[in-house]
């Protein structure tokens, strides 16, 4: 009876005679280089006895804690453990990592204090060769200032390691894929428009266009988020010094069928090989270039009635206020 208990509490005896190195060593191996840890095992890997360096992650991963910065920064960590397991075993072997989930270690979260997760807790060796010069054997805490990236994470915990991390960025191929796509279409779409791209039109009409775009307010407009019209109704802001959305639009029109009339003037009507038709468009065009910039004088002057100009009063001797002093038949 004696020799049948005995065989049986023989497991037990050799898994406490273990060498608690060779047990993290096969714990580390089974999880690709990261130990599952409970309360027990978690006491193991930090023992005051430790010949290891090791790096933990506190993490409540269980849907029912709701914590989404621990399901964040988890595959990071595991990119990082991942990498350290392609490291030679006598390297590997002397720093751990380890991950301790709250509801396999509730007492463990307890007895640190830990109200919040995730935490990262660097044990460096308590004995042997890799143990501080100074004596401490404290655990550091990971500062998370940088993110939840493994790249830091690799460079800040290679500080601790006997050898760098050999973490690398995995290729992002589908932002490759993007950007040869992305080419491709560009040669596609510039096969299409290249008669547009080479036309001398298309080009003069952008220039106006954005020329418009540039003088008649709109950008003073979009900066400074005028409204469409005033209060009052009135679409024309008084004073050289505010302007309506409504204003831009007609100064904008404004300008450009002066541009245009200009342009008929210079560019097409030279051309007309009937004198009469030529004749014809020169009283058009002329007619309304000088119309035009009429009512634009106009306009002005509407913008600016009621203003006053000390230095012109002074030459007038009059104390009378006075507007915009030019105008053109209207």
């Amino acid at each position: 009876m004696n020799a049948l208990l005995a065989l049986l509490a023989l497991p037990v005896c050799l898994a406490a005679l273990q060498d608690p190195l060779q047990h993290l060593s096969e714990l580390a191996a089974a999880g690709n280089g990261l130990i599952k840890l409970d309360s027990n095992t978690f006491d193991l890997l930090t023992s005051p006895q430790r010949t290891w360096s090791v790096s933990v992650q506190m993490t409540a991963l269980d849907s029912r804690r709701k914590c989404t910065p621990c399901k964040d920064f988890d595959p990071s960590w595991n990119a990082v453990a991942n990498a350290w397991a392609t490291v030679p075993k006598q390297q590997r072997d002397q720093h751990f990592f380890a991950t301790l989930d709250f509801d396999n270690g509730q007492t463990t979260f307890q007895k640190l204090g830990l109200q919040s997760a995730p935490v990262v807790f660097v044990y460096p060796a308590a004995q042997g060769p890799r143990a501080p010069a100074n004596g401490k054997t404290s655990p550091s805490k990971y500062d998370f200032s940088n993110g939840f990236d493994p790249a830091p994470l690799a460079e800040s915990l290679s500080k601790h390691t006997p050898i760098p991390i050999p973490y690398t960025d995995p290729i992002d191929w589908s932002r490759y894929i993007l950007m040869t796509l992305a080419g491709l279409g560009f040669l596609v779409v510039l096969r299409f428009i290249s008669p547009v791209v080479q036309n001398r039109w298309a080009w003069a009409i952008i220039t106006i266009a954005t020329t418009l775009i540039m003088t008649s307010g709109y950008m003073f407009c979009r900066i400074r988020g005028m409204p469409s019209s005033g209060g009052n109704g009135n679409w024309i802001a008084a004073g050289f010094q505010s302007q309506f959305g409504q204003e831009v639009n007609v100064v904008a029109s404004m300008y450009g069928l002066l541009s245009f009339s200009f342009l008929m003037l210079v560019m097409v009507v030279p051309y007309q090989t009937s004198p009469s038709r030529q004749r014809l468009q020169v009283y058009l065009w002329t007619g309304v270039f000088v119309v035009v910039y009429s009512v634009l004088v106009s306009l002005f002057r509407v913008k600016n009635r009621g203003s006053s100009s000390p230095n012109v009063l002074h030459h007038l001797h009059t104390d009378k206020t006075i507007g915009y002093p030019f105008k053109l038949f209207l």
